[in-house]
């Protein structure tokens, strides 16, 4: 009896456009072979021209990797459009408080979706095709009324991505005890029902979400993210180099370097190999 193929995984880089350090990190990995996906800020401060075509010219000289559009609908960061509703102070609210008004019915579905579909458009006008995927900045895209509006946006400007869901395929006991990961569970069983109901594609499994607060050794969770994760499954990674821009932008710096320093080392392709999972 021959051995079992090997799971084919998605292993994406959030984030592209943040800043020039993560630009920078998340290029070197796809130039390695380390990742196969990264999904695109259009929103944010490092995404121009010349970080554009650095990206297209390292996924053009290795092996295929998919570029998504990373959907942004939370602070610190600013629409596109000029009648986004709720800001705080000219900036999309905080992830809360746009996940609490989604729970309570408190947004325009028309004004989130006009949102989406100008960042639809901002990737297509710098890439010159549509996304491979369509994810979400803080899994926004899963939180109540967003998800119609993006899976209405997706179907209409990118018919041919597939979308991200956060649902994992673990034992329970395993998702009790990761309290955000099961708040991502809950959000993603009802986007998985309207994506399919819509003909549209999504990963069937998810991982990859930890506490970052708790400093977390990256390399330990590697394992436990690739345990159960089924063929076609995605891991979200955040590799980077802490920069000024980042630091002024998002909380999580040292920790994206921990993760570059790990997909880039020699553990990884071991780890991968043992589970018998490929890449590419």
């Amino acid at each position: 009896m021959s051995d079992a193929a090997p799971r084919r995984i998605w292993l994406c880089a959030d984030d592209y456009g943040l800043s020039p350090g993560v630009n920078r990190a998340i290029r070197d990995l796809i130039g390695r072979g380390r990742l196969n996906a990264t999904s695109v800020m259009v929103v944010g401060p490092a995404i121009g021209r010349d970080e554009i075509a650095a990206l297209q010219a390292v996924v053009a000289n290795g092996p295929r990797c998919a570029i998504g559009l990373h959907v942004t609908l939370t602070a610190p960061f600013r629409p596109l459009t000029m009648h986004f509703r709720p800001l705080d102070g000219g900036m999309f609210p905080g992830f809360p408080k746009l996940l609490r008004a989604g729970l309570l019915r408190r947004l325009d579905p028309e004004i989130i979706h006009a949102e989406l579909m100008v960042q639809l458009k901002a990737f297509r006008d710098w890439f010159g095709r549509a996304p491979d995927f369509v994810d979400g900045h803080q899994h926004a895209q899963l939180f109540p009324q967003v998800r119609d509006a993006f899976l209405t946006a997706v179907k209409t400007a990118a018919p041919e991505a597939w979308v991200r869901q956060g649902g994992r395929n673990q034992p329970l006991a395993r998702r009790l005890g990761t309290p955000k990961a099961l708040v991502l569970d809950l959000l993603s069983a009802q986007f998985r029902r309207r994506a399919a109901q819509a003909g549209i594609a999504f990963n069937p499994g998810f991982a990859g979400a930890y506490d970052f607060t708790r400093r977390p050794d990256f390399g330990a969770l590697m394992p436990q993210f690739l345990d159960g994760l089924p063929d076609g499954g995605l891991i979200m990674c955040h590799p980077g180099f802490v920069d000024e821009t980042l630091i002024s932008l998002d909380p999580l710096t040292t920790h994206r370097e921990h993760e570059h320093a790990f997909l880039g080392g020699e553990q990884f392709p071991r780890l991968l190999e043992a589970n018998k999972v490929t890449l590419g």
